[in-house]
């Protein structure tokens, strides 16, 4: 049994979930809420509607954790100055830690993880998974939250290094 694709996913979600959940806890914030964090801080002044999209979340569930992420002081929702009715959400200081922080939980996993394969191992890898969740995910569109982007957003607080 231990040799299924679906074992070692299973295995690699764990480490990963765990790992984050207790770096996440030193600020304050769960494995739940991260990737909250990391859709809005990729998206500043995108609103709740973009974020259920993005994250493939149902409205009620995102309106409940974007009321935690506010309440905890990670992020703020500003007017539309257009559509008054609108929000717009933005990270605040303490967001914009929690973001960098967060995209350096998902490089130091990633190194740990790889670093027994040669480089050229650790490219078929990567290639190969995202074959395998292109295929998965043909209709559904994968959010693009990476912390790699080529062209890191600026935050309020000046530029993000990754």
């Amino acid at each position: 049994m231990g040799t299924t694709l679906a074992f070692y996913a299973d295995l690699l979600f764990k480490d990963f979930s765990s790992y984050c959940g207790r770096e996440l806890q030193k600020l304050g914030l769960t494995v739940g809420l991260l990737y909250y964090v990391l859709y809005v801080g990729k998206n500043p002044g995108c609103s709740s509607g973009q974020v259920c999209q993005g994250l493939h979340m149902d409205a009620g569930h995102t309106t409940r954790s974007v009321d935690r992420l506010v309440k905890l002081g990670f992020m703020v929702r500003e007017k539309n100055g257009c559509d008054r009715r609108e929000n717009r959400l933005r990270l605040t200081e303490r967001g914009e830690q929690a973001f960098l922080f967060s995209c350096s939980l998902f490089e130091h996993w990633d190194q740990e993880m790889l670093s027994g394969l040669e480089e050229e191992e650790q490219k078929q890898l990567k290639t190969l998974l995202k074959k395998m969740v292109g295929r998965k995910w043909e209709c559904v569109p994968v959010p693009e939250i990476s912390c790699f982007a080529e062209n890191p957003p600026k935050t309020r607080y000046g530029s993000s290094s990754r």
